[in-house]
C-alpha cells in the first residue's frame, strides 16, 4: 500500500516562479519514494509525495514529513493538504 500526500499553494500574484523554487528547495527527511511538482494557472504549485504505508498503523494520521507553510510574502492563502491511500 502507498500513501500520497498532496500539498497545494497559490502564490501571491506574480510570485508563482518564486513559490515553485521555494517548494523545490524544501527537503524532506527521510525522502519519499517519489516526489513530483506541478504548476497550474493562477500561480498554483502542487507537490505530491508517495510513501510506503506497509508499516503504518493508520496512513491518514501517520507522522510523515510534509512541506511547511511558506511565508505570507509568497502565498495568498493557507496551503491545502490532502492524504490519499492507494486503492489498488
Amino acid at each position: 500500500m502507498t500513501v500520497a500526500l498532496m500539498w497545494e499553494a497559490r502564490a501571491v500574484p506574480g510570485r508563482g516562479p518564486d513559490l515553485l523554487a521555494w517548494a523545490r528547495a524544501q527537503p524532506l527527511a527521510p525522502a519519499p519514494s517519489r516526489r513530483e511538482t506541478f504548476t497550474a494557472p493562477e500561480d498554483r504549485v502542487l507537490v505530491i509525495t508517495w510513501w510506503p504505508a506497509t508499516t503504518l498503523a493508520d496512513p491518514h494520521t501517520a507522522n510523515l514529513p510534509e512541506l511547511p507553510e511558506p511565508g505570507p510574502d509568497l502565498v495568498r492563502r493557507a496551503v491545502h493538504r490532502w492524504r490519499f491511500e492507494s486503492a489498488d
